[in-house]
């Protein structure tokens, strides 16, 4: 059996260390994408916070079996590029959604996320969620909901015990 060469080697080396070093990957195809929209795409995922690559499929499919990413095995049939995210997955998916819509010839295939496969329709559900600092405000208002309300009552008890004591001196210095 004929030894791997050395550039393919390094490519499974580099690939295997992104797929380690995020948490969640996307791969889509991009089939008859011409080299100025890549570059648009390119650009926005590097704002969102990820970084899309084009790999040979077979070198990609050795580093995701190496990582443990098994599931993207089967994604990684035809064109396909590999999007590595390193912040919030939900703007990723966000930016690659909103892209097929302008240039339907980019297609989600799916992707990992922490171990987990997931789905075109899991990326287009990903894509809904709101960023990730407005999921952040709305847990927090949902923790802070009940203090407020409990805090609303602890000041109710000595207001009205104070308007029921105004009153009843009231009522005594009117009669």
């Amino acid at each position: 059996m004929d030894k791997p060469r050395p550039e393919k080697v390094a490519t499974v080396a580099e690939i295997a260390a992104k797929m380690s070093a995020t948490s969640t990957m996307f791969v889509s195809e991009y089939r008859g994408l011409t080299v100025g929209n890549l570059a648009d795409l390119r650009r926005s995922l590097r704002n969102a916070g990820a970084e899309h690559k084009v790999y040979k499929n077979t070198l990609a499919r050795l580093a995701a079996v190496e990582t443990g990413n098994s599931a993207l095995v089967d994604l990684l049939v035809g064109p396909s590029a590999l999007t590595f995210v390193d912040g919030d997955a939900a703007a990723v998916a966000k930016v690659l959604r909103e892209f097929a819509k302008t240039n339907p010839l980019l297609v989600l295939k799916g992707g990992a996320l922490s171990g987990a496969a997931l789905s075109a329709k899991d990326v287009e559900a990903l894509a809904d969620l709101p960023p990730r600092d407005v999921l952040l405000a709305q847990f927090a208002g949902a923790l802070q909901a009940p203090l407020v309300k409990t805090a609303g009552l602890l000041q109710a008890l000595p207001r009205n015990m104070a308007y029921g004591l105004k009153a009843l001196i009231d009522q005594k210095a009117a009669a």
